[in-house]
């Protein structure tokens, strides 16, 4: 930018417009060819693994209705700079308004706004409208890091509460709610997911603002201490896939990373067998409790 505004200095100083439209003109042709030389080495969307192909779609009508904005505009600019430059026996126009201009200006606006915002909020319309038929999985955001909890076999989460929050409880959850007695926890490992089965992402941070992203799914959303945020998505690949923390939380928000494996029935199966209910976590603690104060005596 500095280089650019001492070029135009120079050039305004020695009456040299020719060089300032060709300028303008290599800045407007050089930042369309570079957005296709980057496209064609690899810079483009993560592969998709869930249904929101609609984002990507979203995303790139927005590309080119903004891509067209900007040659449209910046072509204009350098047909004014040379078209009205400096001539000595030339008289300028006052035109201190232009009805018709300004008409046409308010349409093509409007038109633009629209094609920006209709596809965006048609998409979002179908963001928050969980199907009836989803699996729910709670995540639990912390500094720095992902907790999970699954229904268990009563397919109902158990209620929370940030005030049960304890070491032996990081879940929050009520130890008289019959529901939570039996839901699947799992705490600091990757999280599982049935192939083409619909998910609906409970999100729950017990500290400050997170945000539960994973890229090839498309779909992300804060999460807000105190309230429960919620998404949804089906995963229609398998594979492993990195979740980010999108929403700046802290000194190691850049190390805030987690797993998803989306896998056959099978063995979602498997994983889901191998993991410990919220009961047994309890009995279990309760073991290492007496264990550490039978040694401590």
């Amino acid at each position: 930018n500095i280089l650019i505004n001492i070029l135009i200095n120079e050039t305004v100083r020695m009456n040299n417009v020719a060089l300032i439209v060709v300028m303008f003109f290599l800045v407007v042709a050089g930042t369309v060819a570079l957005h296709f030389f980057a496209w064609d080495t690899g810079w483009w969307f993560s592969p998709l693994a869930s249904n929101w192909s609609s984002i990507d779609n979203a995303i790139l009508i927005t590309f080119w209705v903004t891509g067209f904005v900007f040659v449209t505009l910046g072509i204009f600019l350098v047909y004014c700079l040379w078209n009205y430059r400096y001539q000595k026996n030339r008289k300028s126009e006052y035109k201190p308004e232009d009805k018709k201009l300004e008409s046409i200006l308010v349409v093509v606006s409007a038109i633009a706004v629209v094609g920006l915002l209709a596809p965006g909020l048609s998409v979002w319309n179908n963001y928050i409208k969980v199907p009836k038929d989803a699996v729910t999985v709670e995540v639990l955001g912390y500094q720095w890091g992902w907790n999970y909890r699954l229904p268990g076999e009563d397919g109902v989460l158990g209620k929370t509460s940030i005030s049960n929050i304890s070491d032996d409880n990081p879940y929050g959850l009520y130890l008289e709610d019959p529901h939570g007695k039996d839901d699947i926890i799992v705490q600091d490992a990757d999280l599982h997911l049935q192939l083409d089965v619909t998910v609906n992402f409970l999100l729950r941070s017990i500290d400050v603002l997170h945000n539960f992203y994973v890229p090839e799914f498309r779909a992300k959303m804060d999460m807000v201490p105190g309230i429960v945020t919620y998404y949804w998505i089906t995963p229609t690949k398998t594979g492993e896939y990195e979740v980010l923390c999108a929403e700046l939380c802290g000194i190691a928000h850049y190390a805030m990373l987690g797993t998803v494996v989306v896998e056959e029935e099978k063995d979602y199966s498997k994983w889901l067998a191998q993991q410990m209910s919220f009961e047994q976590i309890l009995a279990q603690n309760k073991i290492k409790n007496k264990k550490i104060k039978l040694a401590e005596k």
